[in-house]
């Protein structure tokens, strides 16, 4: 029998000429979405910058409260509509929030009241100054301290209480009269932590910590400012930021070193300029977001969320237990979320000593918030697909 091949025409299950061969279908691959970040920081360019910098060359003064700080301070002052007092530029709010403590003279060694539902920050600042944090829950239609609640506590509180953190959620305004008449009834300080808050902010004499971090609505990249109209705590926190020193190298005070330099404070003026527009923006996104979260079902936005403030994130309140659930959906869709406070600083291993109330609602929001997408540039599409998301997601 030969041993040549057949040709192809004569065996079984023949392949067609190489001519006619089409390759394989591929499956059509779904478009990668453009990912959404929770948070995407813009601060003023190299260029809005320059003239200060510019400034400091000229000058050789870079910290110990030079021109560009004491220009910062002015115009910080002149924007709360203070007439007395004033600002001090620090570092950072943290060390700012320290420095107002020690310079209301908390006791050291005593209790510290303050919402378990704030950033790690807040309760860092406390112990850095002595203080014992003790978290209180909040009120669940504006997410922060009760004045009346927390005369309650004092009441029966065995250990003494040195001060007051009362905390601004996300930048929410507060009412500070309640807890100006707190301070004058108890002889128990309060300083207010408005890291956040830069939009809400007033002049007061309780003493408002606000940050500049890159990640708030007016940022300098990393610093912060305490701001007061009382005119001798004002000294007390310059010196508290500064050594102790008061007029004089001897340490006077319980201090830090909390200043800041000039090339934050160039920063932070370039970003001052622009802060009209800056708002702007992101009022246009609560705007979109006030808009599209309405019309969904089991979601909602923080109580008064863009309602006349402005602030750097979007806090939205979903059913109990669902914020896991509801991430991991938006994650596979590339849209990045996050929980900013976690469940509350009473479960952080740091924290875990510290002593505590009930918390039934600090504990709801822990397990019902999540910060979704908000940044300056982003597009009103972009909030219709986060919006989209969360629909299908419920």
């Amino acid at each position: 029998m030969s041993s040549r091949p057949l040709p192809l025409t004569a065996q079984a299950g023949r392949m067609p000429p190489a001519a006619t061969l089409r390759p394989p279908r591929r499956a059509a691959r779904a478009e990668t979405p453009e990912p959404l970040p929770v948070m995407r920081p813009r601060l003023p360019s190299a260029a809005e910058i320059l003239p200060y910098l510019q400034t400091i060359d000229e000058a050789r003064w870079y910290s110990n409260y030079g021109p560009l700080v004491t220009r910062l301070e002015q115009q910080l002052a002149r924007r709360l509509g203070m007439t007395a007092g004033g600002v001090v530029t620090t570092a950072n709010a943290t060390a700012g929030l320290t420095a107002a403590l020690l310079a209301r003279r908390a006791p050291a060694g005593s209790f510290c009241l303050m919402p378990s539902w704030t950033f790690a920050a807040t309760a860092h600042a406390a112990r850095a100054a002595g203080l014992i944090p003790w978290f209180h829950d909040v009120l669940r239609n504006t997410w922060a301290l009760d004045p009346a609640a927390v005369r309650e506590t004092m009441k029966r509180l065995a250990g003494k209480v040195g001060a007051v953190i009362v905390v601004s959620p996300f930048g929410a305004p507060l009412e500070i009269a309640p807890w100006r008449d707190l301070e004058k009834q108890t002889g128990i300080p309060v300083v207010v932590d408005a890291a956040a808050a830069f939009d809400t902010a007033g002049a007061a004499p309780i003493p408002q910590v606000v940050s500049l971090h890159a990640t708030k609505i007016l940022g300098a990249g990393e610093g912060g400012f305490v701001a007061t109209a009382d005119p001798e705590l004002r000294l007390r926190l310059v010196a508290c930021c500064n050594f102790g020193f008061l007029a004089t190298r001897s340490a006077m005070l319980p201090a830090l070193n909390a200043k800041m330099s000039e090339y934050h404070a160039a920063a932070a003026l370039a970003s001052l300029d622009a802060w009209p527009a800056t708002r702007a923006l992101h009022l246009r996104i609560a705007g979109w977001y006030r808009q599209t979260i309405a019309r969904l079902a089991g979601v909602s936005l923080q109580p008064g969320y863009g309602d006349g403030w402005a602030t750097s994130t979007t806090s939205i309140i979903l059913p109990r237990g669902a914020s896991e659930r509801v991430s991991r959906h938006l994650r596979k869709r590339a849209i990045d979320t996050r929980a900013w406070w976690g469940q509350g600083c009473h479960v952080q291993p740091a924290f875990a000593d510290c002593p505590r109330g009930p918390l039934p609602v600090t504990e709801e929001l822990g397990a019902s918030v999540l910060g979704v997408p908000h940044f300056p540039d982003m597009r009103e599409r972009d909030v219709d697909r986060v919006a989209e998301a969360l629909m299908n997601a419920m």
